[in-house]
C-alpha cells in the first residue's frame, strides 16, 4: 500500500512543480516588460518632479487699503516667473501681510526668517501691520541685512508709519502729469540695475512726485528730464526744485532698498526694459550684484 501511494504522489508533485515554474516565468516576463514599458499609454504625462530648490526666497505683497492698480497681478506674476525661469529665487505671493513677522507660524506658513527679501507691489494705504510686525520688518532690513523692493504705489503706503517713509525714501505726493510719455535720464549707467537703459529715453508710465524725499539721502538711478517737462498751469507740481526721481536705491542699516515709480500700467510688465530693471533690482537687494548707493548731485 505504501508503494502504490508513493507512485500516485509523484505525478502530482511534478504537476505542482511545473505550475509553480510556469507562474514564476510568467511573472518575470511581465516584470521585464513593465520595466521596458513603464507606461501602457505613452500619451500620459510623466510623474511630476520634486520641487526645484531655488537660491533665495521672496515674499511678494500686494495688499491694498486704498487705490487698487490693475497692474498688481501682472507684476506679481512677472516677479514669480523671473525667479522660476532664472532659478535664482522662489516667490510666495500674498495679498495680506500675515507673514511679515518673526513670530512662530503654524499651518505650514513661513515667517520672515525664511525670506531673503520683501517686495511691495503697488501696496496702498495703511497696511494691516501690528506694532510688533512693523518692528520685525525693520529688524529684517536693518539688523538682518535683508532686502526690500518697492514697486510704484509702494510709495503710497504707510503714511502713519514714519520709519517706513525713512526706509523707502519718502511718500507719494501726486503724479503731476498722470500717465504720459515720460522723458527719463539715466543717472548711473554703471549700475547693474539700470545700465541696460540708454542715457535718455521715454517710457509711457505714471511718474510719482515724492515728498519727504531728498536726493541727499538716496542714490538716484533714473529721473525725469526737467528740460523736457511742461510746468504750465499744473497745480499738482509741488517740488520747486523740479527734481522728480524715477528710481533709486539706498541702504537702510545693513539692508538694501530699491524703489521705482515705473510699473503703473499692465503693459509696463510686458516691457522687457522694465522687467529687466526689476529683475536686476531684486538681484541687487539679494546681494547677488554690487552697485553704488552714494548720493550724488543732479547731472
Amino acid at each position: 500500500m505504501n508503494l502504490v501511494r508513493g507512485n500516485r504522489q509523484r505525478p502530482a508533485r511534478a504537476a505542482l512543480f511545473l505550475f509553480l515554474f510556469t507562474s514564476i516565468m510568467v511573472f518575470l516576463a511581465a516584470f521585464a516588460g513593465a520595466q521596458a514599458y513603464p507606461s501602457a499609454d505613452p500619451a500620459l504625462p510623466a510623474a511630476p518632479h520634486e520641487k526645484q530648490v531655488r537660491l533665495k526666497h521672496l515674499l511678494v505683497i500686494g495688499e491694498t487699503k486704498g487705490w487698487e492698480h490693475d497692474s498688481i497681478s501682472p507684476a506679481m506674476v512677472a516677479i514669480y516667473n523671473m525667479g522660476r525661469e532664472s532659478g535664482l529665487w522662489d516667490a510666495i505671493l500674498r495679498t495680506d501681510v500675515e507673514l511679515i513677522t518673526k513670530a512662530k507660524m503654524e499651518r505650514n506658513t513661513k515667517n520672515l526668517d525664511y525670506f531673503d527679501a520683501i517686495v511691495f507691489v503697488s501696496t496702498t494705504g495703511e497696511l494691516d501691520l501690528s506694532e510688533s510686525q512693523k518692528a520685525d520688518m525693520m529688524s529684517f532690513l536693518k539688523d538682518d541685512g535683508k532686502g526690500f523692493v518697492g514697486v510704484h504705489a509702494a510709495l503710497d503706503t504707510n503714511y502713519k508709519w514714519p520709519e517706513y517713509g525713512e526706509m523707502i525714501g519718502g511718500w507719494f505726493d501726486e503724479h503731476p502729469w498722470a500717465t504720459f510719455s515720460a522723458p527719463i535720464v539715466n543717472e548711473d549707467s554703471s549700475s547693474p540695475i539700470v545700465r541696460h537703459f540708454p542715457g535718455a529715453f521715454v517710457k509711457y508710465d505714471e511718474i510719482y512726485q515724492p515728498k519727504a524725499w531728498s536726493r541727499e539721502k538716496v542714490h538716484v538711478l533714473l529721473s525725469l528730464d526737467p528740460a523736457r517737462l511742461n510746468y504750465a498751469n499744473n497745480p499738482r507740481i509741488h517740488r520747486t526744485d523740479h527734481d522728480f526721481a524715477v528710481a533709486w536705491n539706498k541702504m537702510y542699516g545693513k539692508g538694501r532698498v530699491f524703489y521705482s515709480t515705473l510699473g503703473h500700467t499692465e503693459e509696463a510688465w510686458n516691457d522687457p526694459d522694465v522687467r529687466k530693471m526689476y529683475f536686476e533690482a531684486i538681484k541687487w537687494v539679494l546681494g547677488m550684484t554690487e552697485g553704488s548707493v552714494a548720493p550724488h548731485p543732479r547731472p
